[in-house]
This record gives C-alpha cells, sequence and structure tokens, in this order.
C-alpha cells in the first residue's frame, strides 16, 4: 500500500508511453505516480498518424483521452510537476520536483523524450512538425504527389528518398553544399529523376509553418510544399544521467529488450530509448515495460 510519498513505480513523463506504462500498471492495482512537466515532443505536430483507431487525430486530444481513462485507475496519480533531480536513498528511488516536492519509489520508468535541436534557419522552428518533417510513415502519406526537398546527411537522404520515391516522383535532395553521395547512389537517383542541390538554405519562407520556398546562400530560391530533415537531439531529462544509466552511441537511453536501462530497477520507454518516433511505438513499449516491472514487483513481494 502507498503510504505519503512512498510508490510502487514513479513514471517520469506524463505522455503516450508514460500514461501506457501507467495503464498496465493500474489494471494490476499497483501504486504510481506519474510526474508530468507538460511539454510532449510531438507538441508542434497538428495530426498524429499510423496509429489504429486514432488515425489523424490532434494529438492532445489522444493524450487527454489517455489520461482520462488511466487515472479511473484508484491507484494512479498524476502530478503536473517537471522532475527535476534523482537520487538512491536506501533501498529506494528518490524524485524531486520543481515544486520542492519528493516522492520516492521501488521502480522508475523513465517516459521523458527528447529534445530535437533545430538548426537556426529562418522559418525553419515555425515549419518543424507541420510542413518540415522527419518522418515519412508518420506524415508522408499526407504529402503524396507534392513537391519534396530531403534535407538531410548525405547516406540517410538516401534512404529517404527510397522510401518517398513510393509516395511522390517531385523529389530533390538539398545537400547544403556537403555532397558526400557515392557514384551509385548518384546513378540510382538519377533511373529515379530525383535531382541534387548542391547550395546551402538559408531561410524557408513560410506562413504560419506552410512552407512556401526554400531560399539558398546564392539567393535563389525554390517552392517547396515539404521538407524531410533530421535534426540532432538530446536527452529531454538528465535524471537518467545522474542515476548512472548509460546512453547508446547514437544518444538514446540504452535499454534491453525488456526496456531496463544499465541501472537496475529503472527503465525507459519511448523516444527517449528509441529512434522509432511514433504514438503507436510508444504506447507499445509502455505497455510492455509496464508488464515487465508488474512482474519484478510482484516477485519480490510474493
Amino acid at each position: 500500500m502507498k503510504t505519503d510519498n512512498k510508490y510502487d513505480v514513479i513514471i517520469v513523463g506524463g505522455s503516450y508511453a508514460g500514461l501506457s506504462a501507467a495503464m498496465s500498471l493500474g489494471r494490476s492495482r499497483k501504486n504510481v505516480l506519474i510526474l508530468d512537466g507538460g511539454l510532449p515532443c510531438n507538441r508542434y505536430t497538428p495530426y498524429s498518424h499510423n496509429f489504429i483507431t486514432q488515425d489523424g487525430i490532434f494529438p492532445k486530444e489522444i493524450a487527454d483521452k489517455a489520461r482520462e481513462q488511466v487515472l479511473k485507475y484508484k491507484t494512479v496519480d498524476l502530478k503536473n510537476s517537471l522532475a527535476t533531480e534523482g537520487g538512491k536513498v536506501n533501498d529506494y528511488f528518490e524524485i524531486i520536483t520543481d515544486t520542492g516536492e519528493v516522492y520516492n519509489a521501488n521502480k522508475l520508468i523513465f517516459a521523458t523524450g527528447i529534445k530535437d535541436l533545430l538548426p537556426f534557419i529562418k522559418g525553419f522552428s515555425e515549419c518543424w512538425g507541420k510542413t518540415v518533417i522527419h518522418c515519412p510513415y508518420c506524415h508522408g502519406y499526407e504529402f503524396r504527389d507534392k513537391k519534396t526537398g530531403i534535407m538531410i546527411d548525405n547516406e540517410k537522404a538516401f534512404h529517404i528518398a527510397q522510401l518517398v520515391n513510393n509516395l511522390t516522383d517531385k523529389i530533390s535532395i538539398i545537400t547544403g553544399g556537403n555532397n558526400f553521395l557515392t557514384p551509385e547512389q548518384l546513378k540510382k537517383l538519377k533511373k529515379h529523376n530525383i535531382s541534387i542541390i548542391d547550395k546551402e538554405v538559408v531561410e524557408m519562407e513560410q506562413t504560419e509553418g506552410i512552407i512556401k520556398n526554400v531560399v539558398f546562400s546564392d539567393g535563389s530560391k525554390i517552392a517547396f510544399d515539404v521538407i524531410y530533415s533530421s535534426v540532432p537531439f538530446e536527452q529531454n531529462s538528465n535524471i537518467p544521467n545522474q542515476l548512472g544509466c548509460a546512453l547508446t552511441d547514437l544518444g538514446y537511453l540504452q535499454v534491453d529488450s525488456s526496456h531496463k536501462t544499465t541501472v537496475e530497477g529503472i527503465f525507459a520507454i519511448g523516444d527517449n530509448s528509441s529512434p522509432m518516433r511514433s504514438v503507436a511505438n510508444a504506447v507499445a513499449t509502455g505497455n510492455f515495460a509496464g508488464a515487465i516491472v508488474n512482474m519484478e514487483l510482484t516477485a519480490e513481494k510474493f
């Protein structure tokens, strides 16, 4: 039973992954606290796609409905607070929030997401998640047959071009003046009439996030309907690092097949530990990790 600020599990992050884990645990009557700072990773995106029963829904609507359903389970609490510090006190984990509250738990689940580091290109941030997108599976269908630019490092640009070629025949790869595509890749791109633009982008002319033109350093501009871009990122929370959780070479929290981090008793789910950035994947990882955490807690107390 929960006493004061002591829980079986604290879930840091109350978006899709965190709420999914909370439902899995709440249905097993585990005492769960969700701490949520209110800034989901996909807050810039007007619609969520590729998630059955929720295709084309505003992301906040999905999260609000999920929150309503999860909080019907009486052993699940949610605090609209940002977790700022973490530690280990005796046999328990300790989480401190921006309001000064201190909570303890047997297990931690981090559903904290990642923070995109957008380039300093005029208009880019306004378009991000709307007409500057990162994933053909999440958004590509909506831009089928549209004039499409791919502004990504060369090897990944070639991969995205292969995927997007099934959606449109109006594709250009924008190298930024750093063209490292191989002769074989260039041959295949030419075969599919995919053009190469070896210029640096300085601005994206847009209106309320709808891109109009890409402006280049030589003053020229080309009209596009959508741009695929991949940006660097960092972990949204430093608490896993404080607790000793390792990162992969790509910067994700290192987890095993059960979503366990490198620190016993700590789990990570959703975007912070997977390059598959989608609502469907976040929900799936949360559901599975919740079951694993419940199994561990049950075995430890039985």
